[in-house]
């Protein structure tokens, strides 16, 4: 069981990273996109999101279960776009008022538009700055994070930025990231549901991706051997279900464990010690 008499500091924490020979934390829980493992559905949902843009296909759809890489996926996917190509704005907190949602799109994309305007001069803001994007071949894509918490009064305002287009394209694309549920709020809004293009879910891990996963990310964070044993790797997938936002804290409870009880590797015995403190 994990010593609650040993104070954690920065000096413990660097002896830390020394006992498992690593440069950093492997299993940190934010989105770095140096610690991006592109699993097959990975790579594929990043592929569909490239294709949308490139394609101008409108407005696309990526989902996926609470902790499945969906915020990750989408910064790797913002740095596959040129800065000097594409324009891109980024809500990751969209569980917003109409014209509060209106005002948040415009401001992601360097306009400062001002509280009192009416809806209608805040529309012909974004379509100045859309065709201004156009004349000068950028393209246009609004990325929104945490998509079911989307009112359906807001999800109208978005079915509705979908007519500022051209004969031959859409002006901006859509990118909707969401929960499971997200799909079952869009098929109830028929319009909407008809004019998404792209469509994908994510899933967990399975074992062997678990176990690449781990691996991958021992490595990368300076570990020269970045395996765990048979064991050990169980224990994580029954606990995580393949979910890596669950993996990632159950590793570095483990690896934390495992220094302070001067484990030799990073086998079964720390997992199901941490195990035994997250069930507490």
């Amino acid at each position: 069981m994990l010593r609650r008499d040993i104070p954690f500091d920065s000096g413990v924490d660097k002896m830390y990273l020394k006992y498992w020979g690593l440069a950093k934390h492997p299993f940190e829980n934010v989105p770095d996109t140096n610690f991006m493992y592109y699993s097959s559905e990975h790579n594929e949902a990043l592929a569909r999101l490239l294709y949308a843009v490139n394609g101008n296909k409108g407005i696309a759809l990526i989902t996926g279960e609470v902790g499945c890489g969906k915020t990750l996926l989408s910064r790797v996917f913002i740095q596959q776009l040129d800065d000097a190509k594409y324009d891109i704005g980024l809500m990751t907190n969209p569980k917003l008022e109409p014209m509060d949602f209106l005002i948040d799109v415009l401001r992601n994309f360097g306009l400062h538009p001002s509280a009192d305007q009416t809806k209608s001069s805040l529309l012909n803001l974004l379509n100045e700055k859309l065709l201004d994007n156009y004349r000068n071949d950028v393209t246009t894509v609004l990325i929104i994070d945490e998509s079911q918490l989307i009112s359906k009064e807001v999800f109208e305002e978005i079915r509705l930025l979908l007519n500022f287009q051209l004969n031959n394209r859409f002006l901006m694309t859509i990118i909707l990231l969401g929960q499971p549920e997200l799909n079952l709020i869009i098929k109830e809004m028929a319009q909407l549901d008809q004019r998404i293009a792209i469509r994908y879910h994510l899933n967990p891990f399975n074992l062997r991706e678990t176990a690449e996963y781990i691996s991958f990310r021992l490595t990368k964070a300076g570990s020269k051997t970045g395996t765990i044993n048979d064991g050990a790797l169980r224990e994580i997938y029954s606990y995580s279900r393949g979910i890596p936002r669950l993996i990632n804290n159950i590793c570095d409870m483990a690896l934390m464990g495992g220094f302070i009880a001067k484990a030799k590797a990073f086998d079964s015995d720390i997992v199901k010690n941490a195990l035994q403190d997250t069930s507490r």
